[in-house]
């Protein structure tokens, strides 16, 4: 294996940063594994770039029953496994950016016959790049939501001085879909 590493880009022409996720790092929110987030609403929504590589996430729930379970989605597995505490399953991401949404009450109902109490945990594993994590109480259209939690950003005016004139996005970058 490679160096990890977890890096933050910024463009100054567009309206948000990203985070790079490499080889066998991860990130993990709360950091100290004894904390919960203790969120309840039920869809997390991921907008991340596809690296052609290995990826991965988890999120540990809690249900009604009292039962803490994990539900992995990566893009190298292809068969769906539910076992009593972690339900593993294929993601498939188009090429360049993607809008991921995982609605867990649903999951755990079919996985397990149990109710979505809370997220407890979530980690992103290598390989890709982020701009956004969130978490809602439902699925929202394009036009609901703020710039920074679409899937394409309106592309706004260059601020930084010192940058060429006249740049465009770079691949790295999500634009507004024509």
């Amino acid at each position: 294996m490679g160096i990890s590493n977890v890096s933050r880009m910024t463009k100054y022409n567009h309206l948000s940063s990203k985070l790079w996720v490499l080889i066998t790092a991860y990130i993990s929110c709360p950091l100290d594994p004894k904390k919960t987030l203790g969120i309840k609403l039920p869809y997390l929504v991921m907008i991340a770039k596809n690296m052609k590589k290995y990826f991965t996430f988890e999120v540990q729930i809690l249900d009604d029953k009292g039962v803490k379970r994990r539900f992995r989605a990566s893009n190298y597995q292809s068969n769906t496994r539910v076992k009593p505490f972690i339900c593993t399953m294929p993601m498939r991401l188009d090429d360049g950016w993607n809008q991921i949404q995982f609605n867990l009450a649903d999951f755990t109902k079919r996985a397990y016959g149990t109710g979505y109490v809370e997220t407890l945990r979530v980690q992103i594993h290598a390989n890709c790049r982020l701009r956004r994590v969130y978490f809602a109480d439902r699925l929202y259209a394009e036009d609901e939501l703020p710039a920074e939690f679409k899937l394409y950003l309106p592309i706004r005016a260059n601020l930084n001085p010192s940058a060429a004139a006249g740049s465009s996005p770079g691949e790295d970058e999500p634009t507004l879909a024509s």
